[in-house]
């Protein structure tokens, strides 16, 4: 290095998909990222990172894979083969495909398709929005690929109030965990359950895979995949049985109790054990923990959703804290929707009364379907990928690259670096990464607002996000001051500056080396039934969901199996070396990815660890690496999402085995987890 650069550190958050949204401190020469480690400016990461940010943040800002300058395709879809081009020719080919699609088949033949590559407020959602809200672009709807059918379940109950704080869970003496992978998607959960063991509470972890945590469980329960509702209405009904519901709580705070509690009452605890496939023997110290403990937390993450009966168990596991008087002290309460404690004005940063009155909007799961769909009306003729990698992230990946191989169809691609998707756009757009413009962060895991800026700059001729639509805006002659708002006063718009929340400071004005807490009235800690209330439309707790009862017919959470031709279930959550696709071209994710399986399963095809296998279904084949492992149950799989097509020798990923048909009970959500397969050893 030379002399003349000196090294600096300085303050930054996290923008990846994740629920604890770390502070971060970054050493930089001033041109490069050097090394990334936690910071303390946020109290509740305090200076603890995952290896992943930690690790691989310089190579996916610096490495071979970064995207520098536009790009123009030269050969096939798919073929990764561009030439440079400028940044006003990219524009004026953006501004053309896009005009053309419009002026054949009006503006909703033009998707944006973005899901949440940062969860910047700006990167994530600002001008972008406004841009296509204007266009009158077909709108998307986004929250079935993962959170609508978890957030759904959550404010049936309790309506958009947040959840109990993570950081409370200290003060109990027992704290649930399922489906949620702690160590790997909700770090520093794990420091707040160590704290709160320390301190003599139990804890008790639910989920098909033996994660991490689950090895420092006083009960670790295996439940088959998709019957969590089963197991939670069989408890509720016991409770019931064994006078140990919170009666003047449910008098008090509830409605739909009884409704509730006639269905859960065709569930007894042997069904649930067998339903479930747990020994019966769990079941019952499962409640012999339960009703000992004063306060209970419950953490329940997305592992569930990810299956048609998620809502369902979401709720139900919701619902029995409410029924055993778990809520309304600081320690008692579900850990959910902490994003709904910021006063964000998502309405005045996004400007949804732009776009014309009864624009349609598609579910994202189903971007695939209605591309190939020719009797669509108007059809879907222009795409804009952007926070997006779906071809790696989206269920029936096949019939995602055949919609992304239409050459009737312009893609414009816009990207940090070139991912699998990326290379089967028209144009790419070089994005700037979240080190190279300022922000603002909110989470949805936790109650601290912060605020970062560029410590370096833009690499080659990146463009942050909210330029890269302000100069299309211009491009399409949106003259309008809105599509000219920078970006502090981008982040003014995103939180109402006026709310006892803020402080008094600004959001534009938030200090880069300190977080803003939001707490109620008097610094308190926020506790549903004490400071915060169910903001439902009864102003209770709610049982039955009059709302999901018209929507979807699910006014009650409600089991219901997923029958398969194939004999095995994958299921395929978070990994330790992505974040959903993030990182996925890093060397670390390189070559064919594992696959675990129960050693009796192993046994029937005489597979051993290390063995290249093939699973396979009616969607797509994959190549994986076996791992013999007890972590799994009999009949169950296991392989982590997020990985790229070159992984396997078939070109495809585990998502090429999972359906985009079948759908969850409530949200339509995508349902990963009901993936049944057969196994080939190779």
């Amino acid at each position: 290095m030379p002399a003349h650069q000196t090294l600096q550190t300085k303050a930054s958050v996290c923008p990846l998909d994740c629920p604890d949204t770390c502070s971060l401190s970054v050493l930089t020469d001033g041109l490069e990222i050097k090394e990334v480690r936690g910071s303390h400016a946020n109290p509740y990461t305090a200076g603890a990172i995952c290896k992943k940010v930690s690790s691989y943040y310089p190579d996916f800002i610096h490495g071979s894979r970064r995207l520098r300058t536009p790009l123009l395709r030269t050969g096939p879809r798919g073929s990764f083969q561009y030439q440079q081009i400028s940044w006003a020719e990219a524009l004026d080919r953006v501004h053309t495909g896009l005009k053309q699609a419009i002026e054949k088949h009006g503006p909703e033949s033009v998707l944006p398709f973005n899901y949440a590559g940062p969860h910047g407020q700006l990167a994530g959602g600002s001008m972008d929005f406004r841009f296509f809200h204007k266009l009158g672009a077909t709108q998307l709807d986004r929250g079935p690929l993962c959170g609508a059918v978890r957030g759904m379940a959550y404010t049936s109950l309790f309506g958009n109030a947040p959840g109990m704080e993570p950081e409370q869970a200290t003060k109990s003496d027992l704290v649930i965990v399922a489906s949620n992978n702690v160590t790997v998607s909700n770090l520093h959960l794990a420091r707040v359950i160590k704290s709160a063991r320390r301190n003599g509470a139990k804890l008790i972890v639910i989920d098909p895979k033996k994660v991490k945590i689950a090895e420092q469980a006083d009960l670790y329960i295996q439940i088959k995949p998709g019957t969590d509702v089963v197991l939670f209405l069989a408890l509720a009904a016991e409770l019931e049985r064994r006078n140990a519901l919170a009666l003047d709580f449910l008098q008090q705070w509830t409605t739909g109790a009884e409704q509730y509690l006639k269905s859960a009452r065709q569930y007894s605890l042997a069904d649930a054990a067998r339903i479930c496939a747990i020994p019966l023997e769990e079941i019952e110290l499962f409640l012999g923990y339960y009703a000992k403990a004063k306060n209970v937390a419950l953490s329940f993450g997305n592992g569930a959703e990810r299956g048609h009966s998620g809502g369902s168990s979401i709720r139900a596991a919701m619902a029995l804290q409410v029924l055993s008087g778990n809520i309304g002290r600081p320690g008692a309460g579900v850990i959910a929707k902490q994003g709904l404690s910021f006063p964000g004005t998502g309405n005045k940063l996004r400007r949804p009364d732009l776009a014309p009155e009864g624009t349609r909007m598609l579910n994202i799961v189903d971007v695939a379907k209605h591309i190939l769909d020719d009797s669509l009306s108007p059809p879907i003729k222009a795409l804009f990928i952007y926070n997006h990698n779906p071809l790696c992230t989206h269920p029936d990946q096949n019939r995602m690259r055949r919609a992304l191989e239409r050459e009737d169809l312009f893609i414009v691609g816009c990207d940090l670096e070139m991912n699998d998707s990326m290379a089967y756009a028209d144009v790419i757009l070089p994005a700037a990464s979240h080190f190279e413009c300022p922000d603002i962060y909110a989470a949805y895991g936790q109650t601290h607002l912060q605020r970062a800026e560029a410590v370096i700059p833009p690499v080659g001729e990146a463009l942050p996000n909210t330029e890269i639509f302000r100069r299309l805006a211009a491009k399409f002659g949106f003259d309008d001051p809105l599509f000219k708002t920078d970006d502090l006063g981008l982040m003014d718009d995103a939180y109402d500056p006026e709310d006892p929340r803020m402080q008094g400071i600004r959001p534009s004005q938030i200090p880069l080396e300190r977080s803003l807490a939001m707490t109620s009235a008097n610094d308190r800690e926020l506790v549903m039934c004490k400071n915060v209330f169910p903001a439902t439309t009864s102003g209770k707790i709610e049982f039955f969901s009059e709302e999901l009862e018209c929507k979807f017919g699910y006014g009650l959470p409600r089991y219901e199996a997923v029958p398969s031709r194939y004999p095995y279930n994958l299921i395929t959550p978070s990994s330790n070396k992505r974040t959903n696709s993030t990182f996925g071209g890093h060397s670390e994710s390189s070559g064919p990815e594992e696959l675990e399986i129960h050693p009796d399963d192993a046994i029937k095809y005489q597979i051993n660890s290390g063995d290249t296998v093939r699973i396979s279904n009616e969607l797509g084949k994959v190549t994986l690496v076996a791992s013999v492992s007890d972590k799994v149950k009999p009949g169950v799989f296991y392989s982590p999402k997020g990985t790229w097509l070159a992984t396997s020798s078939t070109g495809q990923t585990v998502n090429a085995l999972i359906t985009s048909e079948l759908k969850a009970d409530i949200m339509e959500g995508a349902c990963y987890n009901d993936t049944f397969v057969d196994i080939t050893r190779l």
